[in-house]
């Protein structure tokens, strides 16, 4: 765990960073963002100190670095920089294994941990142990330092934009790769970018910074629902949400206040109560616990068929539904493989949470498409 508690730092009496206080968890990968000048990258390197506050504390696990020994505590992070940091004139076999040879580790396993670490970033090892950094592609170079930076098995890694100089693809990729490597280690990464959907892409919390102070500090999901301030609704743009709809869950837009009914009703007053609330699905559910039973569809009930039977004979019991937590994707396509007007929303104990109609999902989607207000 890294905490940050009160920290500034100035420079010539110019205030870089006033007073932050957050807390960053054992295995969670937080992506400090801001513009330029924000204090992001200084935030960063006062992790390991290679800028240190002038005021504040910051711990790891409980222990103020300032107490630290310098050289161990950064040999046991890991450190990925915008232009890999590799040294030029060493091979890429050197360049990952300088620091485990400093540390000691004995070479068999040196050599192990080398022939994993590049197997991990996807490089083959007998076709780039003994090239130069010069001969990589910068792709290549920064999966090398990222190989490097996990050389120690460090239980923190700090990353200051390490993939902002590549293509786009390159860049996509790696990020991908990262996210990957991070569900398998569960280290714990900071990561400074000012690259919004860079973010939104590979963090478990995002703290956004400006003029050194923290203005959000939350889950991707939260941060584009809900934006603290206007400097945050616009830094992250007010239709971003609709970049990652992943982040719409059914909760969000459900219609709480649903029609219900008793599977001991008739069909007939199913029908009625249908008819009163211009819907054509009733949900049925248990009176006391209000937990559901089953769908009546009004399209799935033939002309012909017998107004007097309970709805619980008619109704589908295996009916289609959604968790409180499923993305409007996965509503939407629900909704369209099965070809229903309705889609009950039911928590894991079976309760009726609220409903989502076609209308629904169409007022949702078309938002996005609405201009900006005024």
């Amino acid at each position: 765990m890294i905490e940050f508690k009160n920290v500034f730092k100035a420079y010539k009496g110019n205030k870089v960073i006033s007073d932050i206080s957050f807390t960053i968890n054992t295995g969670e990968f937080v992506v400090i963002i801001g513009a330029s000048g924000c204090g992001k990258t200084t935030t960063l390197k006062m992790i390991n100190r290679l800028i240190d506050p002038t005021a504040g504390h910051i711990l790891i696990d409980g222990e103020d670095i300032s107490k630290k020994d310098l050289i161990k505590m950064r040999r046991k992070m890991g450190y990925v920089i915008q232009q890999t940091g590799l040294f030029p004139h060493m091979s890429i076999k050197d360049n990952i294994e300088i620091i485990p040879k400093v540390e000691k580790y004995s070479k068999e396993d040196i050599q192990k941990k080398t022939y994993e670490l590049m197997e991990m970033v996807g490089l083959n090892c007998e076709e780039f142990l003994d090239r130069y950094p010069a001969e990589l592609s910068g792709g290549q170079q920064q999966r090398v330092g990222v190989a490097r930076a996990f050389a120690t098995d460090p239980d923190i890694i700090l990353m200051d934009e390490p993939l902002s100089a590549l293509d786009p693809i390159t860049r996509i990729g790696l990020q991908d790769e990262l996210v990957e490597l991070q569900r398998k280690l569960k280290k714990t990464i900071v990561f400074v970018t000012h690259d919004m959907d860079e973010a939104i892409k590979i963090a478990d919390r995002i703290c956004i910074m400006d003029k050194g102070h923290i203005v959000q500090y939350d889950t991707p999901e939260n941060i584009l629902k809900s934006p603290a301030n206007d400097f945050v609704s616009e830094f992250v743009g007010k239709k971003r949400i609709w970049a990652s709809p992943q982040f719409i869950k059914a909760k969000d837009i459900m219609e709480e206040n649903n029609i219900t009914g008793n599977g001991n009703l008739s069909l007939f007053k199913g029908m009625e109560i249908m008819r009163s609330a211009k819907d054509d699905a009733l949900m049925i559910v248990e009176a006391k616990t209000k937990k559901i039973q089953g769908v009546l569809y009004a399209q799935s009930v033939p002309f012909d068929m017998d107004r007097t039977l309970p709805i619980k004979q008619v109704m589908e019991e295996n009916y289609i539904y959604a968790s409180p937590e499923d993305s409007i994707l996965q509503v939407l396509k629900a909704v369209m493989k099965n070809d229903i007007s309705s889609i009950p929303v039911v928590d894991a104990e079976g309760m009726l949470q609220g409903v989502i109609t076609r209308s629904t999902l169409i007022a949702t989607l078309s938002q996005q498409y609405m201009k900006e207000e005024v």
